[in-house]
């Protein structure tokens, strides 16, 4: 069902940043192209430097000649960079918020319900707000005024708390979109689908059938360029707090009352909060770090390349030691009673041998065992790079001996002609519908740090060293130690006959 958006206005701040050069723009042009922007939208782009609206659109043409190059509509690019407009904000003019607001007011150009895209360094969100707020740039006695914040939001549970107490002061909490870009995946909102709009799943949901879960992150690359922002970050805050936990809530949530984001936003949150702390004094059975060593990663086509390791990546930036973890894996549990005692196993890693973001649920044995080595049941729903949803059953192979094979049903969810759309694509559509659903609220946010926090902190006061696994290989044969039982393994590949351990 296509929303009705009402007239509006963008202000994107970090226009010129590599976000919105590789994915904002094209984003907003593609929805154009796809007529979901309301006829009355204006995109004013915040900037540093003084730059002409003719220079700042000519720039915008390069940047969809890159993303397009295989040509788009010139209509539609004449009716969408009609929309671009400029607005020059120095941080050395202290009056640059009052003349945006001045920009703004001329209601023939710039529709009056405004939505900010906060695309900025972290250490700018609270400022930002305040300087708008300050302008009147926020009220909403007249028009909705919303305000999209880029992650992260917070870098533990105090300086996110100390970030929502500044921004409150000035917005309403229907006002803040925390995006978590990955909830714009399509794969990944087809979670809640699979569960819901299928009877043979949800019957099965929980701890009678479920012997495990398993949501993997894993990639082929380093840390590349971000070997600072990577080294005080770490493996567990840049991915597991935000996109896995979110990931896991949606495979773990109950079922919503209904499809509004406050239905869904509110079975999130209980799921979150339901998960049980990590024993820290029994630490190493439930959290396993490591770092990536040199070693040959595949680089496509077949072909190999040797690569660098993490802390020989970190000594050319001058940095001698480190325990910051490039792989995480944690066992959580969720004590409610659909999943007592299911444990659910997160894990992320760089630098592995295959590239590839999953939810494999592993089903109990079956009531009867024909033959020893059985294979159990798995479902797998794959977000990329491939998305699909695997089935993994038992037959009896034909013969006179009973003996069983492992039957793969392998369903591919995009099919051709279906509609490529970009995670961001969707959020910014979300963010003028005023929905919600795929943006995060703080209650989420706190319980995903409350979680988080004391894991990040056991690990830097232990600094012994972190375990090695080799660039290109798979998971260290030491991180089993997180198992329930000696028969669970890392599922793998979901190619049809590909590895299962």
């Amino acid at each position: 069902m296509v929303k009705k958006i009402d007239p509006c206005t963008l202000v994107l701040f970090g226009a010129s940043g590599n976000l919105s050069r590789v994915k904002l723009m094209p984003g907003l042009f593609r929805l154009d192209a796809a007529g979901r922007l309301p006829e009355h939208m204006a995109i004013l782009s915040v900037g540093r430097g003084e730059v002409t609206r003719e220079a700042w659109q000519a720039d915008i043409k390069k940047m969809l000649d890159t993303k397009f190059k295989d040509g788009y509509d010139k209509a539609v690019f004449d009716r969408f960079i009609a929309r671009n407009y400029y607005h020059a904000n120095p941080p050395s003019d202290a009056d640059a918020f009052r003349k945006m607001k001045a920009t703004l007011s001329n209601e023939q150009v710039f529709p009056q319900n405004l939505a900010y895209f906060l695309s900025v360094r972290p250490t700018d969100f609270a400022p930002i707000v305040e300087q708008l707020s300050g302008a009147g740039l926020l009220d909403e006695s007249q028009y909705w005024r919303r305000v999209l914040i880029e992650k992260p939001f917070g870098t533990n549970l105090p300086s996110a708390q100390a970030l929502q107490a500044s921004i409150t002061k000035h917005l309403k909490e229907s006002q803040i979109y925390r995006i978590d870009h990955y909830l714009g995946k399509s794969a990944l909102q087809n979670i809640m689908l699979t569960r819901f709009a299928n009877t043979m799943f949800e019957p099965l949901w929980n701890n009678q059938y479920i012997d495990h879960v398993q949501i993997t992150n894993n990639e082929i690359l380093g840390v590349g360029d971000r070997t600072e922002f990577y080294n005080n970050t770490g493996a567990l805050r840049d991915m597991v707090q935000s996109h896995l936990l979110q990931t896991l809530a949606l495979v773990a949530m109950e079922k919503p009352q209904d499809l509004s984001p406050e239905s869904i936003r509110a079975e999130k949150i209980k799921l979150l909060q339901a998960i049980r702390p990590l024993p820290i004094k029994d630490l190493a059975k439930h959290a396993f770090r490591a770092q990536y060593s040199a070693g040959r990663v595949c680089v496509g086509d077949g072909h190999g390349e040797n690569v660098a390791g993490y802390l020989d990546e970190l000594a050319k930036e001058g940095v001698s030691a480190s325990v910051t973890e490039t792989y995480a894996a944690l066992k959580l549990f969720i004590d409610n009673p659909r999943w007592q005692g299911v444990p659910f196993y997160v894990r992320t890693a760089k630098r592995m041998h295959e590239g590839n973001t999953a939810i494999s649920i592993r089903f109990k044995k079956a009531p009867m065992q024909l033959v020893e080595g059985q294979h159990q049941n798995w479902l797998t729903l794959n977000i990329q790079p491939r998305e699909c949803i695997k089935m993994e059953i038992e037959s009896k192979i034909p013969g006179l001996d009973i003996a069983t094979r492992t039957l793969s049903i392998d369903a591919p969810q995009r099919q051709t002609g279906d509609e490529s759309i970009d995670s961001y694509e969707s959020l910014l559509l979300n963010l003028m519908e005023g929905d919600p659903s795929l943006y995060l609220h703080i209650s989420e946010v706190e319980a995903q740090w409350r979680l988080i926090d004391p894991i990040v902190k056991a690990w830097a006061e232990d600094q012994s060293a972190v375990h090695q696994y080799p660039a290109g290989s798979r998971d260290p044969e030491q991180s089993g130690i997180i198992f329930e039982s000696t028969d669970q393994f890392w599922r793998y590949s979901i190619e049809l006959g590909g590895d299962k351990h």
